[in-house]
């Protein structure tokens, strides 16, 4: 295992240089001046100029890449040409929200999918199944911004029922920071007026998040069970009289967790990388719309940083992914 872990972790320093590599070159093929966006239309040439100077913008792009490779092994992402404060300051800023609300994402499909699926295996041909099988397609169906608007108009705009976006009130002082999770931290402080506060503006951007990832799961689900349904092993648990609620949790699903741990692994991999549309619907202050602003802005050292800390967080899902194979299948231990 120790091996395996070690492997990986090895493999990604070529992966990350490679991705450096191309957003280093394509972020600088732009027909754009991010010192000029940063400074504004009205800003001298001799401002532009100090500022390029500053940022070191003003050597061969070669020069700029090796300084930035140096730094990165360092631990330093660079200067944000915007904020003009340490994109790993920014980065570890706005990441605790968007991992909050990916969290609550997966767990909520998780808890509504895999059940949804081992019930659609179990009535195969049925009417729950046939239900399971039209509410997946429905629900992969919606695009993420029509879903996010009609949950905003329905929930907020119509019903005042649930925020529509920010983490917290405006009236609210978010809690002291351990993990940058509002839920979280308003729970270990004892404030339950703003963690209940926090889980309300979560609830919409997660359901958003989870719809797509919800479909995915429940179909793994089901075709996973069927798999297994049929086999021998089943098929005895039953004969020797075990309930039925036994067969299907302890022997049929345990060994039908693989492929759904592989799909959610890589779910919840692409939902840490992708959430920037449901960010910026619901004005979520997580990297996704850290990543939107940086793009507008031409902003190339938060652009690469954000890149390369999701290439990292998918890396790291994976071997994760791994790695759970490893307890649940002993078959497949290195």
């Amino acid at each position: 295992m120790v091996v395996l872990v070690v492997r990986r972790l090895i493999a990604l320093i070529p992966l990350l240089l490679g991705v450096t590599v191309v957003l280093f070159v394509l972020t600088h093929l732009l027909p754009a001046d991010p010192v000029r966006v940063a400074l504004g239309q009205d800003a001298t040439p001799e401002q532009v100029r100090a500022y390029r100077e500053e940022l070191q913008l003003n050597t061969p792009l070669w020069q700029q890449y090796i300084r930035y490779v140096g730094n990165l092994i360092r631990g330093d992402f660079g200067k944000s040409i915007i904020s003009r404060r340490p994109v790993v300051q920014d980065l570890r800023a706005f990441f605790p929200a968007t991992l909050e609300l990916t969290l609550t994402s997966i767990i909520f499909s998780s808890v509504v999918a895999i059940p949804l699926g081992i019930s659609a295996a179990v009535n195969r041909g049925r009417w729950v199944d046939r239900l399971a099988q039209i509410l997946s397609l429905f629900t992969a169906s919606m695009p993420v911004f029509w879903f996010g608007v009609l949950l905003q108009i329905i929930f907020y705009a119509r019903s005042g029922w649930l925020p529509a976006a920010d983490r917290l009130d405006a009236d609210l002082t978010p809690p002291a920071t351990i993990t940058g999770m509002y839920t979280f931290d308003s729970l270990v402080a004892g404030d339950t007026a703003v963690f209940f506060n926090a889980l309300k503006h979560l609830v919409l951007p997660a359901l958003v998040l989870s719809n797509i990832n919800l479909a995915i799961l429940a179909r793994i689900t089901r075709s996973s069970m069927l798999d297994v349904l049929g086999e021998g092993y089943v098929v005895t648990a039953r004969a020797k009289g075990l309930s039925e609620r036994r067969v299907l949790y302890r022997h049929a699903l345990e060994n039908a967790l693989v492929p759904i741990i592989t799909i959610a692994g890589m779910r919840f991999g692409d939902l840490m990388a992708g959430a920037i549309l449901t960010e910026t619907i619901f004005s979520w202050p997580g990297i996704g719309r850290y990543a939107v602003f940086s793009i507008e802005r031409i902003d190339y050292p938060a652009l690469i940083g954000f890149a390369v800390v999701a290439t990292l967080l998918y890396a790291l899902v994976n071997l994760g992914v791994d790695i759970m194979y490893a307890v649940i299948d002993p078959r497949m231990r290195p």
